[in-house]
């Protein structure tokens, strides 16, 4: 058996096409263009090299590019690494109040005098266009409509898009994040899967792994599924992106043996990552719904 491969850089190119005409459409019903607010805490005199710069201008570059894709305009907020809470959270206020601002997205992690937590609450749920505020995770776990993070979301296209039947397949989910694995499990009891999830503390992990019809990967750990772990024709995602010390990346699933045994899998990488920048976009656009024309009351 050889595991058929879902494409995420073609699903992407579908998706991308289909949030152009959807940006179109909406520009000219409503008169203005889409603004997604990026904030980002980082100190350019202290990037005295390419490599030091890499993990902040990247993800910035890459939210750009596909923001222009789709007909949004990104907008890069830069704070100094070292801005105090107070000062990051009157930024986010002031999104906040902008009308012309749709959509806002905090570069994670933060530094290390920052607690992720002060995000909690911090931006408008309309405007939390990846899920990471605790009113829209509270929506998720209540089944009621909900920005969810951006990841979670693209699995779901991707299960989508490739027709993989979930109401009432067993699923399991290996990682329990905030981010990742426990809202991403909330969004497969949406759709009537029989969900587990496991984690560090899971005993015999190849004992939950191969009862699954659909096995999602989001523990961060390079190779730790293996063929041993899956049941024959499952189908298999990968979310993991593990950056190797010789600069390759890999998944959590070991590519080449799991391939051998499951039906349908995901690379590493172009399986869900080009995926997870379109869906903040996506959510951007839905964010729309929710506004009124700049200068006008919300």
């Amino acid at each position: 058996m050889t595991a058929e491969l879902l494409d995420g850089r073609r699903y992407a190119d579908m998706i991308r096409e289909e949030l152009a005409s959807e940006s179109v459409e909406r520009q000219a019903d409503l008169g203005y263009v889409p603004v997604l607010a990026i904030v980002v805490l980082r100190d350019r005199a202290e990037m005295g090299s390419a490599a030091m710069a890499s993990a902040s201008d990247v993800y910035v570059r890459q939210l750009r590019r596909t923001a222009r894709t789709v007909g949004i305009t990104a907008r890069v907020v830069e704070l100094p690494t070292r801005s105090s809470a107070s000062e990051l959270l009157a930024t986010l206020a002031r999104l906040n109040a902008e009308s012309q601002v749709h959509g806002i997205i905090v570069q994670l992690p933060l530094p290390a005098h920052l607690d992720r937590s002060i995000l909690l609450d911090a931006i408008d749920p309309a405007k939390d266009v990846d899920g990471i505020g605790a009113i829209n995770a509270g929506a998720l776990f209540l089944n009621q409509p909900a920005r969810v993070p951006a990841t979670c979301a693209a699995v779901m296209e991707v299960l989508d898009r490739a027709q993989v039947p979930l109401a009432g397949r067993r699923v399991v989910v290996v990682g329990a994040s905030a981010v990742v694995g426990r809202p991403l499990a909330l969004l497969l009891l949406r759709r009537d899967a029989t969900v587990s999830i496991c984690h560090i503390y899971t005993r015999d992990l190849p004992a939950f792994t191969r009862q699954a019809e659909v096995l999602v990967a989001a523990a961060g750990k390079p190779g730790l599924i293996t063929a041993d772990h899956v049941r024959p024709g499952a189908v298999v995602v990968d979310v993991g992106i593990n950056v190797l010390p010789t600069g390759g990346v890999v998944g959590d699933v070991d590519y080449a043996a799991v391939r051998a045994v499951a039906g349908a899998l995901t690379p590493v990488p172009g399986g869900i990552g080009p995926l997870t920048n379109l869906m903040v976009m996506r959510q951007t656009l839905r964010s729309l719904d929710d506004h009124r024309e700049p200068g006008g009351a919300r």
